[in-house]
């Protein structure tokens, strides 16, 4: 059994959904997981939905509760997450219906069947012509970080600056080439943001949809779901249909760092901002470390260099 959670803002939001969504049935329960945000399944007038208690601060992280909306709305007219149900203001929570299911593993993530999965629907959303109003640029948005992190006395550690340095050149060398034109992109691909429904892959957590580079949801997926070789190759070829060049081979490695530096930098300013129970300087340490090695490898520079053709 779950204890039923009680607190008065979400007491206040239930009961707005109530005369919205019919008659509140039995406790309201906290999800596990969820680093920035609370999230409460509830049913209401008998069908079982997940409500979103936005963290403090969040505007803070680049978040924009509207492009939620509007990406997981699009998202599930492709039937790729669960569909909105409402959205309350003040505090902005995004309602959806709730998916029954398990969140799969990295492991499953890599298998052929799901990998392809995966594929196609990012492909899809990125090609549905979403325009959200909120733009994704991964080195402004450490910039951005930066800025705060240190307005609360929380300075970056010292292989900030080197990885900045190394994205803008990433940003600079692939800005003209055209599969970088601004899609509407998830950019929080981690693993626990995929539920099986039993039939297919559902993706969740579009809080930080924006218009951005596909490729950084490529790098992104890639990395936090530890794709090997085989797997980045069968990721590509099943995104463009067709088996990928040196080029999209290399942009993928350079974009997986750039995923790195988005969530080293989200972890440190998380550090300074969040009233949330959670280890975000060990966060920011891991990926931290994790794109450090990506920069040290020897091929990194040709990797530029190939991208850039």
């Amino acid at each position: 059994m779950h204890e039923e959670i009680t607190i008065p803002e979400l007491t206040q939001v239930v009961a707005r959904l109530a005369a919205i969504l019919g008659k509140r049935e039995g406790a309201v329960v906290q999800l596990e997981g969820g680093i920035t945000n609370r999230n409460f399944r509830v049913n209401f007038g008998g069908t079982d939905y997940v409500v979103r208690l936005p963290g403090k601060k969040t505007n803070a992280l680049g978040i924009d509760r509207e492009a939620e909306r509007m990406a997981t709305k699009a998202a599930a007219g492709l039937g790729i997450a669960p569909k909105v149900a409402a959205m309350t203001e003040d505090p902005p929570c995004l309602v959806t219906r709730f998916v029954p299911g398990h969140r799969v593993s990295a492991e499953e993530l890599r298998q052929p069947e799901l990998l392809d999965s995966v594929a196609g629907d990012l492909r899809a959303f990125h090609d549905s012509g979403t325009e959200l109003l909120t733009t994704f640029d991964t080195v402004e948005l450490a910039e951005s970080y930066t800025r705060i992190a240190r307005e609360h006395g929380i300075e970056p550690p010292a292989a900030y600056e080197d990885a900045h340095r190394r994205a803008a050149a990433i940003r600079k060398g692939v800005a003209k080439h055209p599969e970088h034109a601004p899609v509407a992109c998830h950019n929080d691909l981690l693993t626990a943001n995929f539920i099986l429904d039993g039939e297919r892959v559902q993706l969740i957590d579009w809080e930080y949809a924006g218009m951005g580079d596909r490729w950084f949801d490529l790098g992104n997926f890639a990395v936090n779901n530890e794709l090997k070789d085989e797997h980045e190759e069968r990721l590509l070829s099943t995104y463009f249909g067709e088996p990928p060049d040196t080029r999209r081979l290399a942009t993928l490695k350079l974009f997986r760092f750039m995923s790195d530096l988005r969530e080293a930098m989200w972890g440190v300013v998380q550090s300074a901002i969040s009233e949330l129970d959670y280890d975000f300087t060990g966060y920011a340490t891991k990926h931290f470390e994790r794109l450090e090695t990506i920069a040290a490898d020897p091929r990194f520079d040709g990797w530029l260099q190939d991208a850039r053709r």
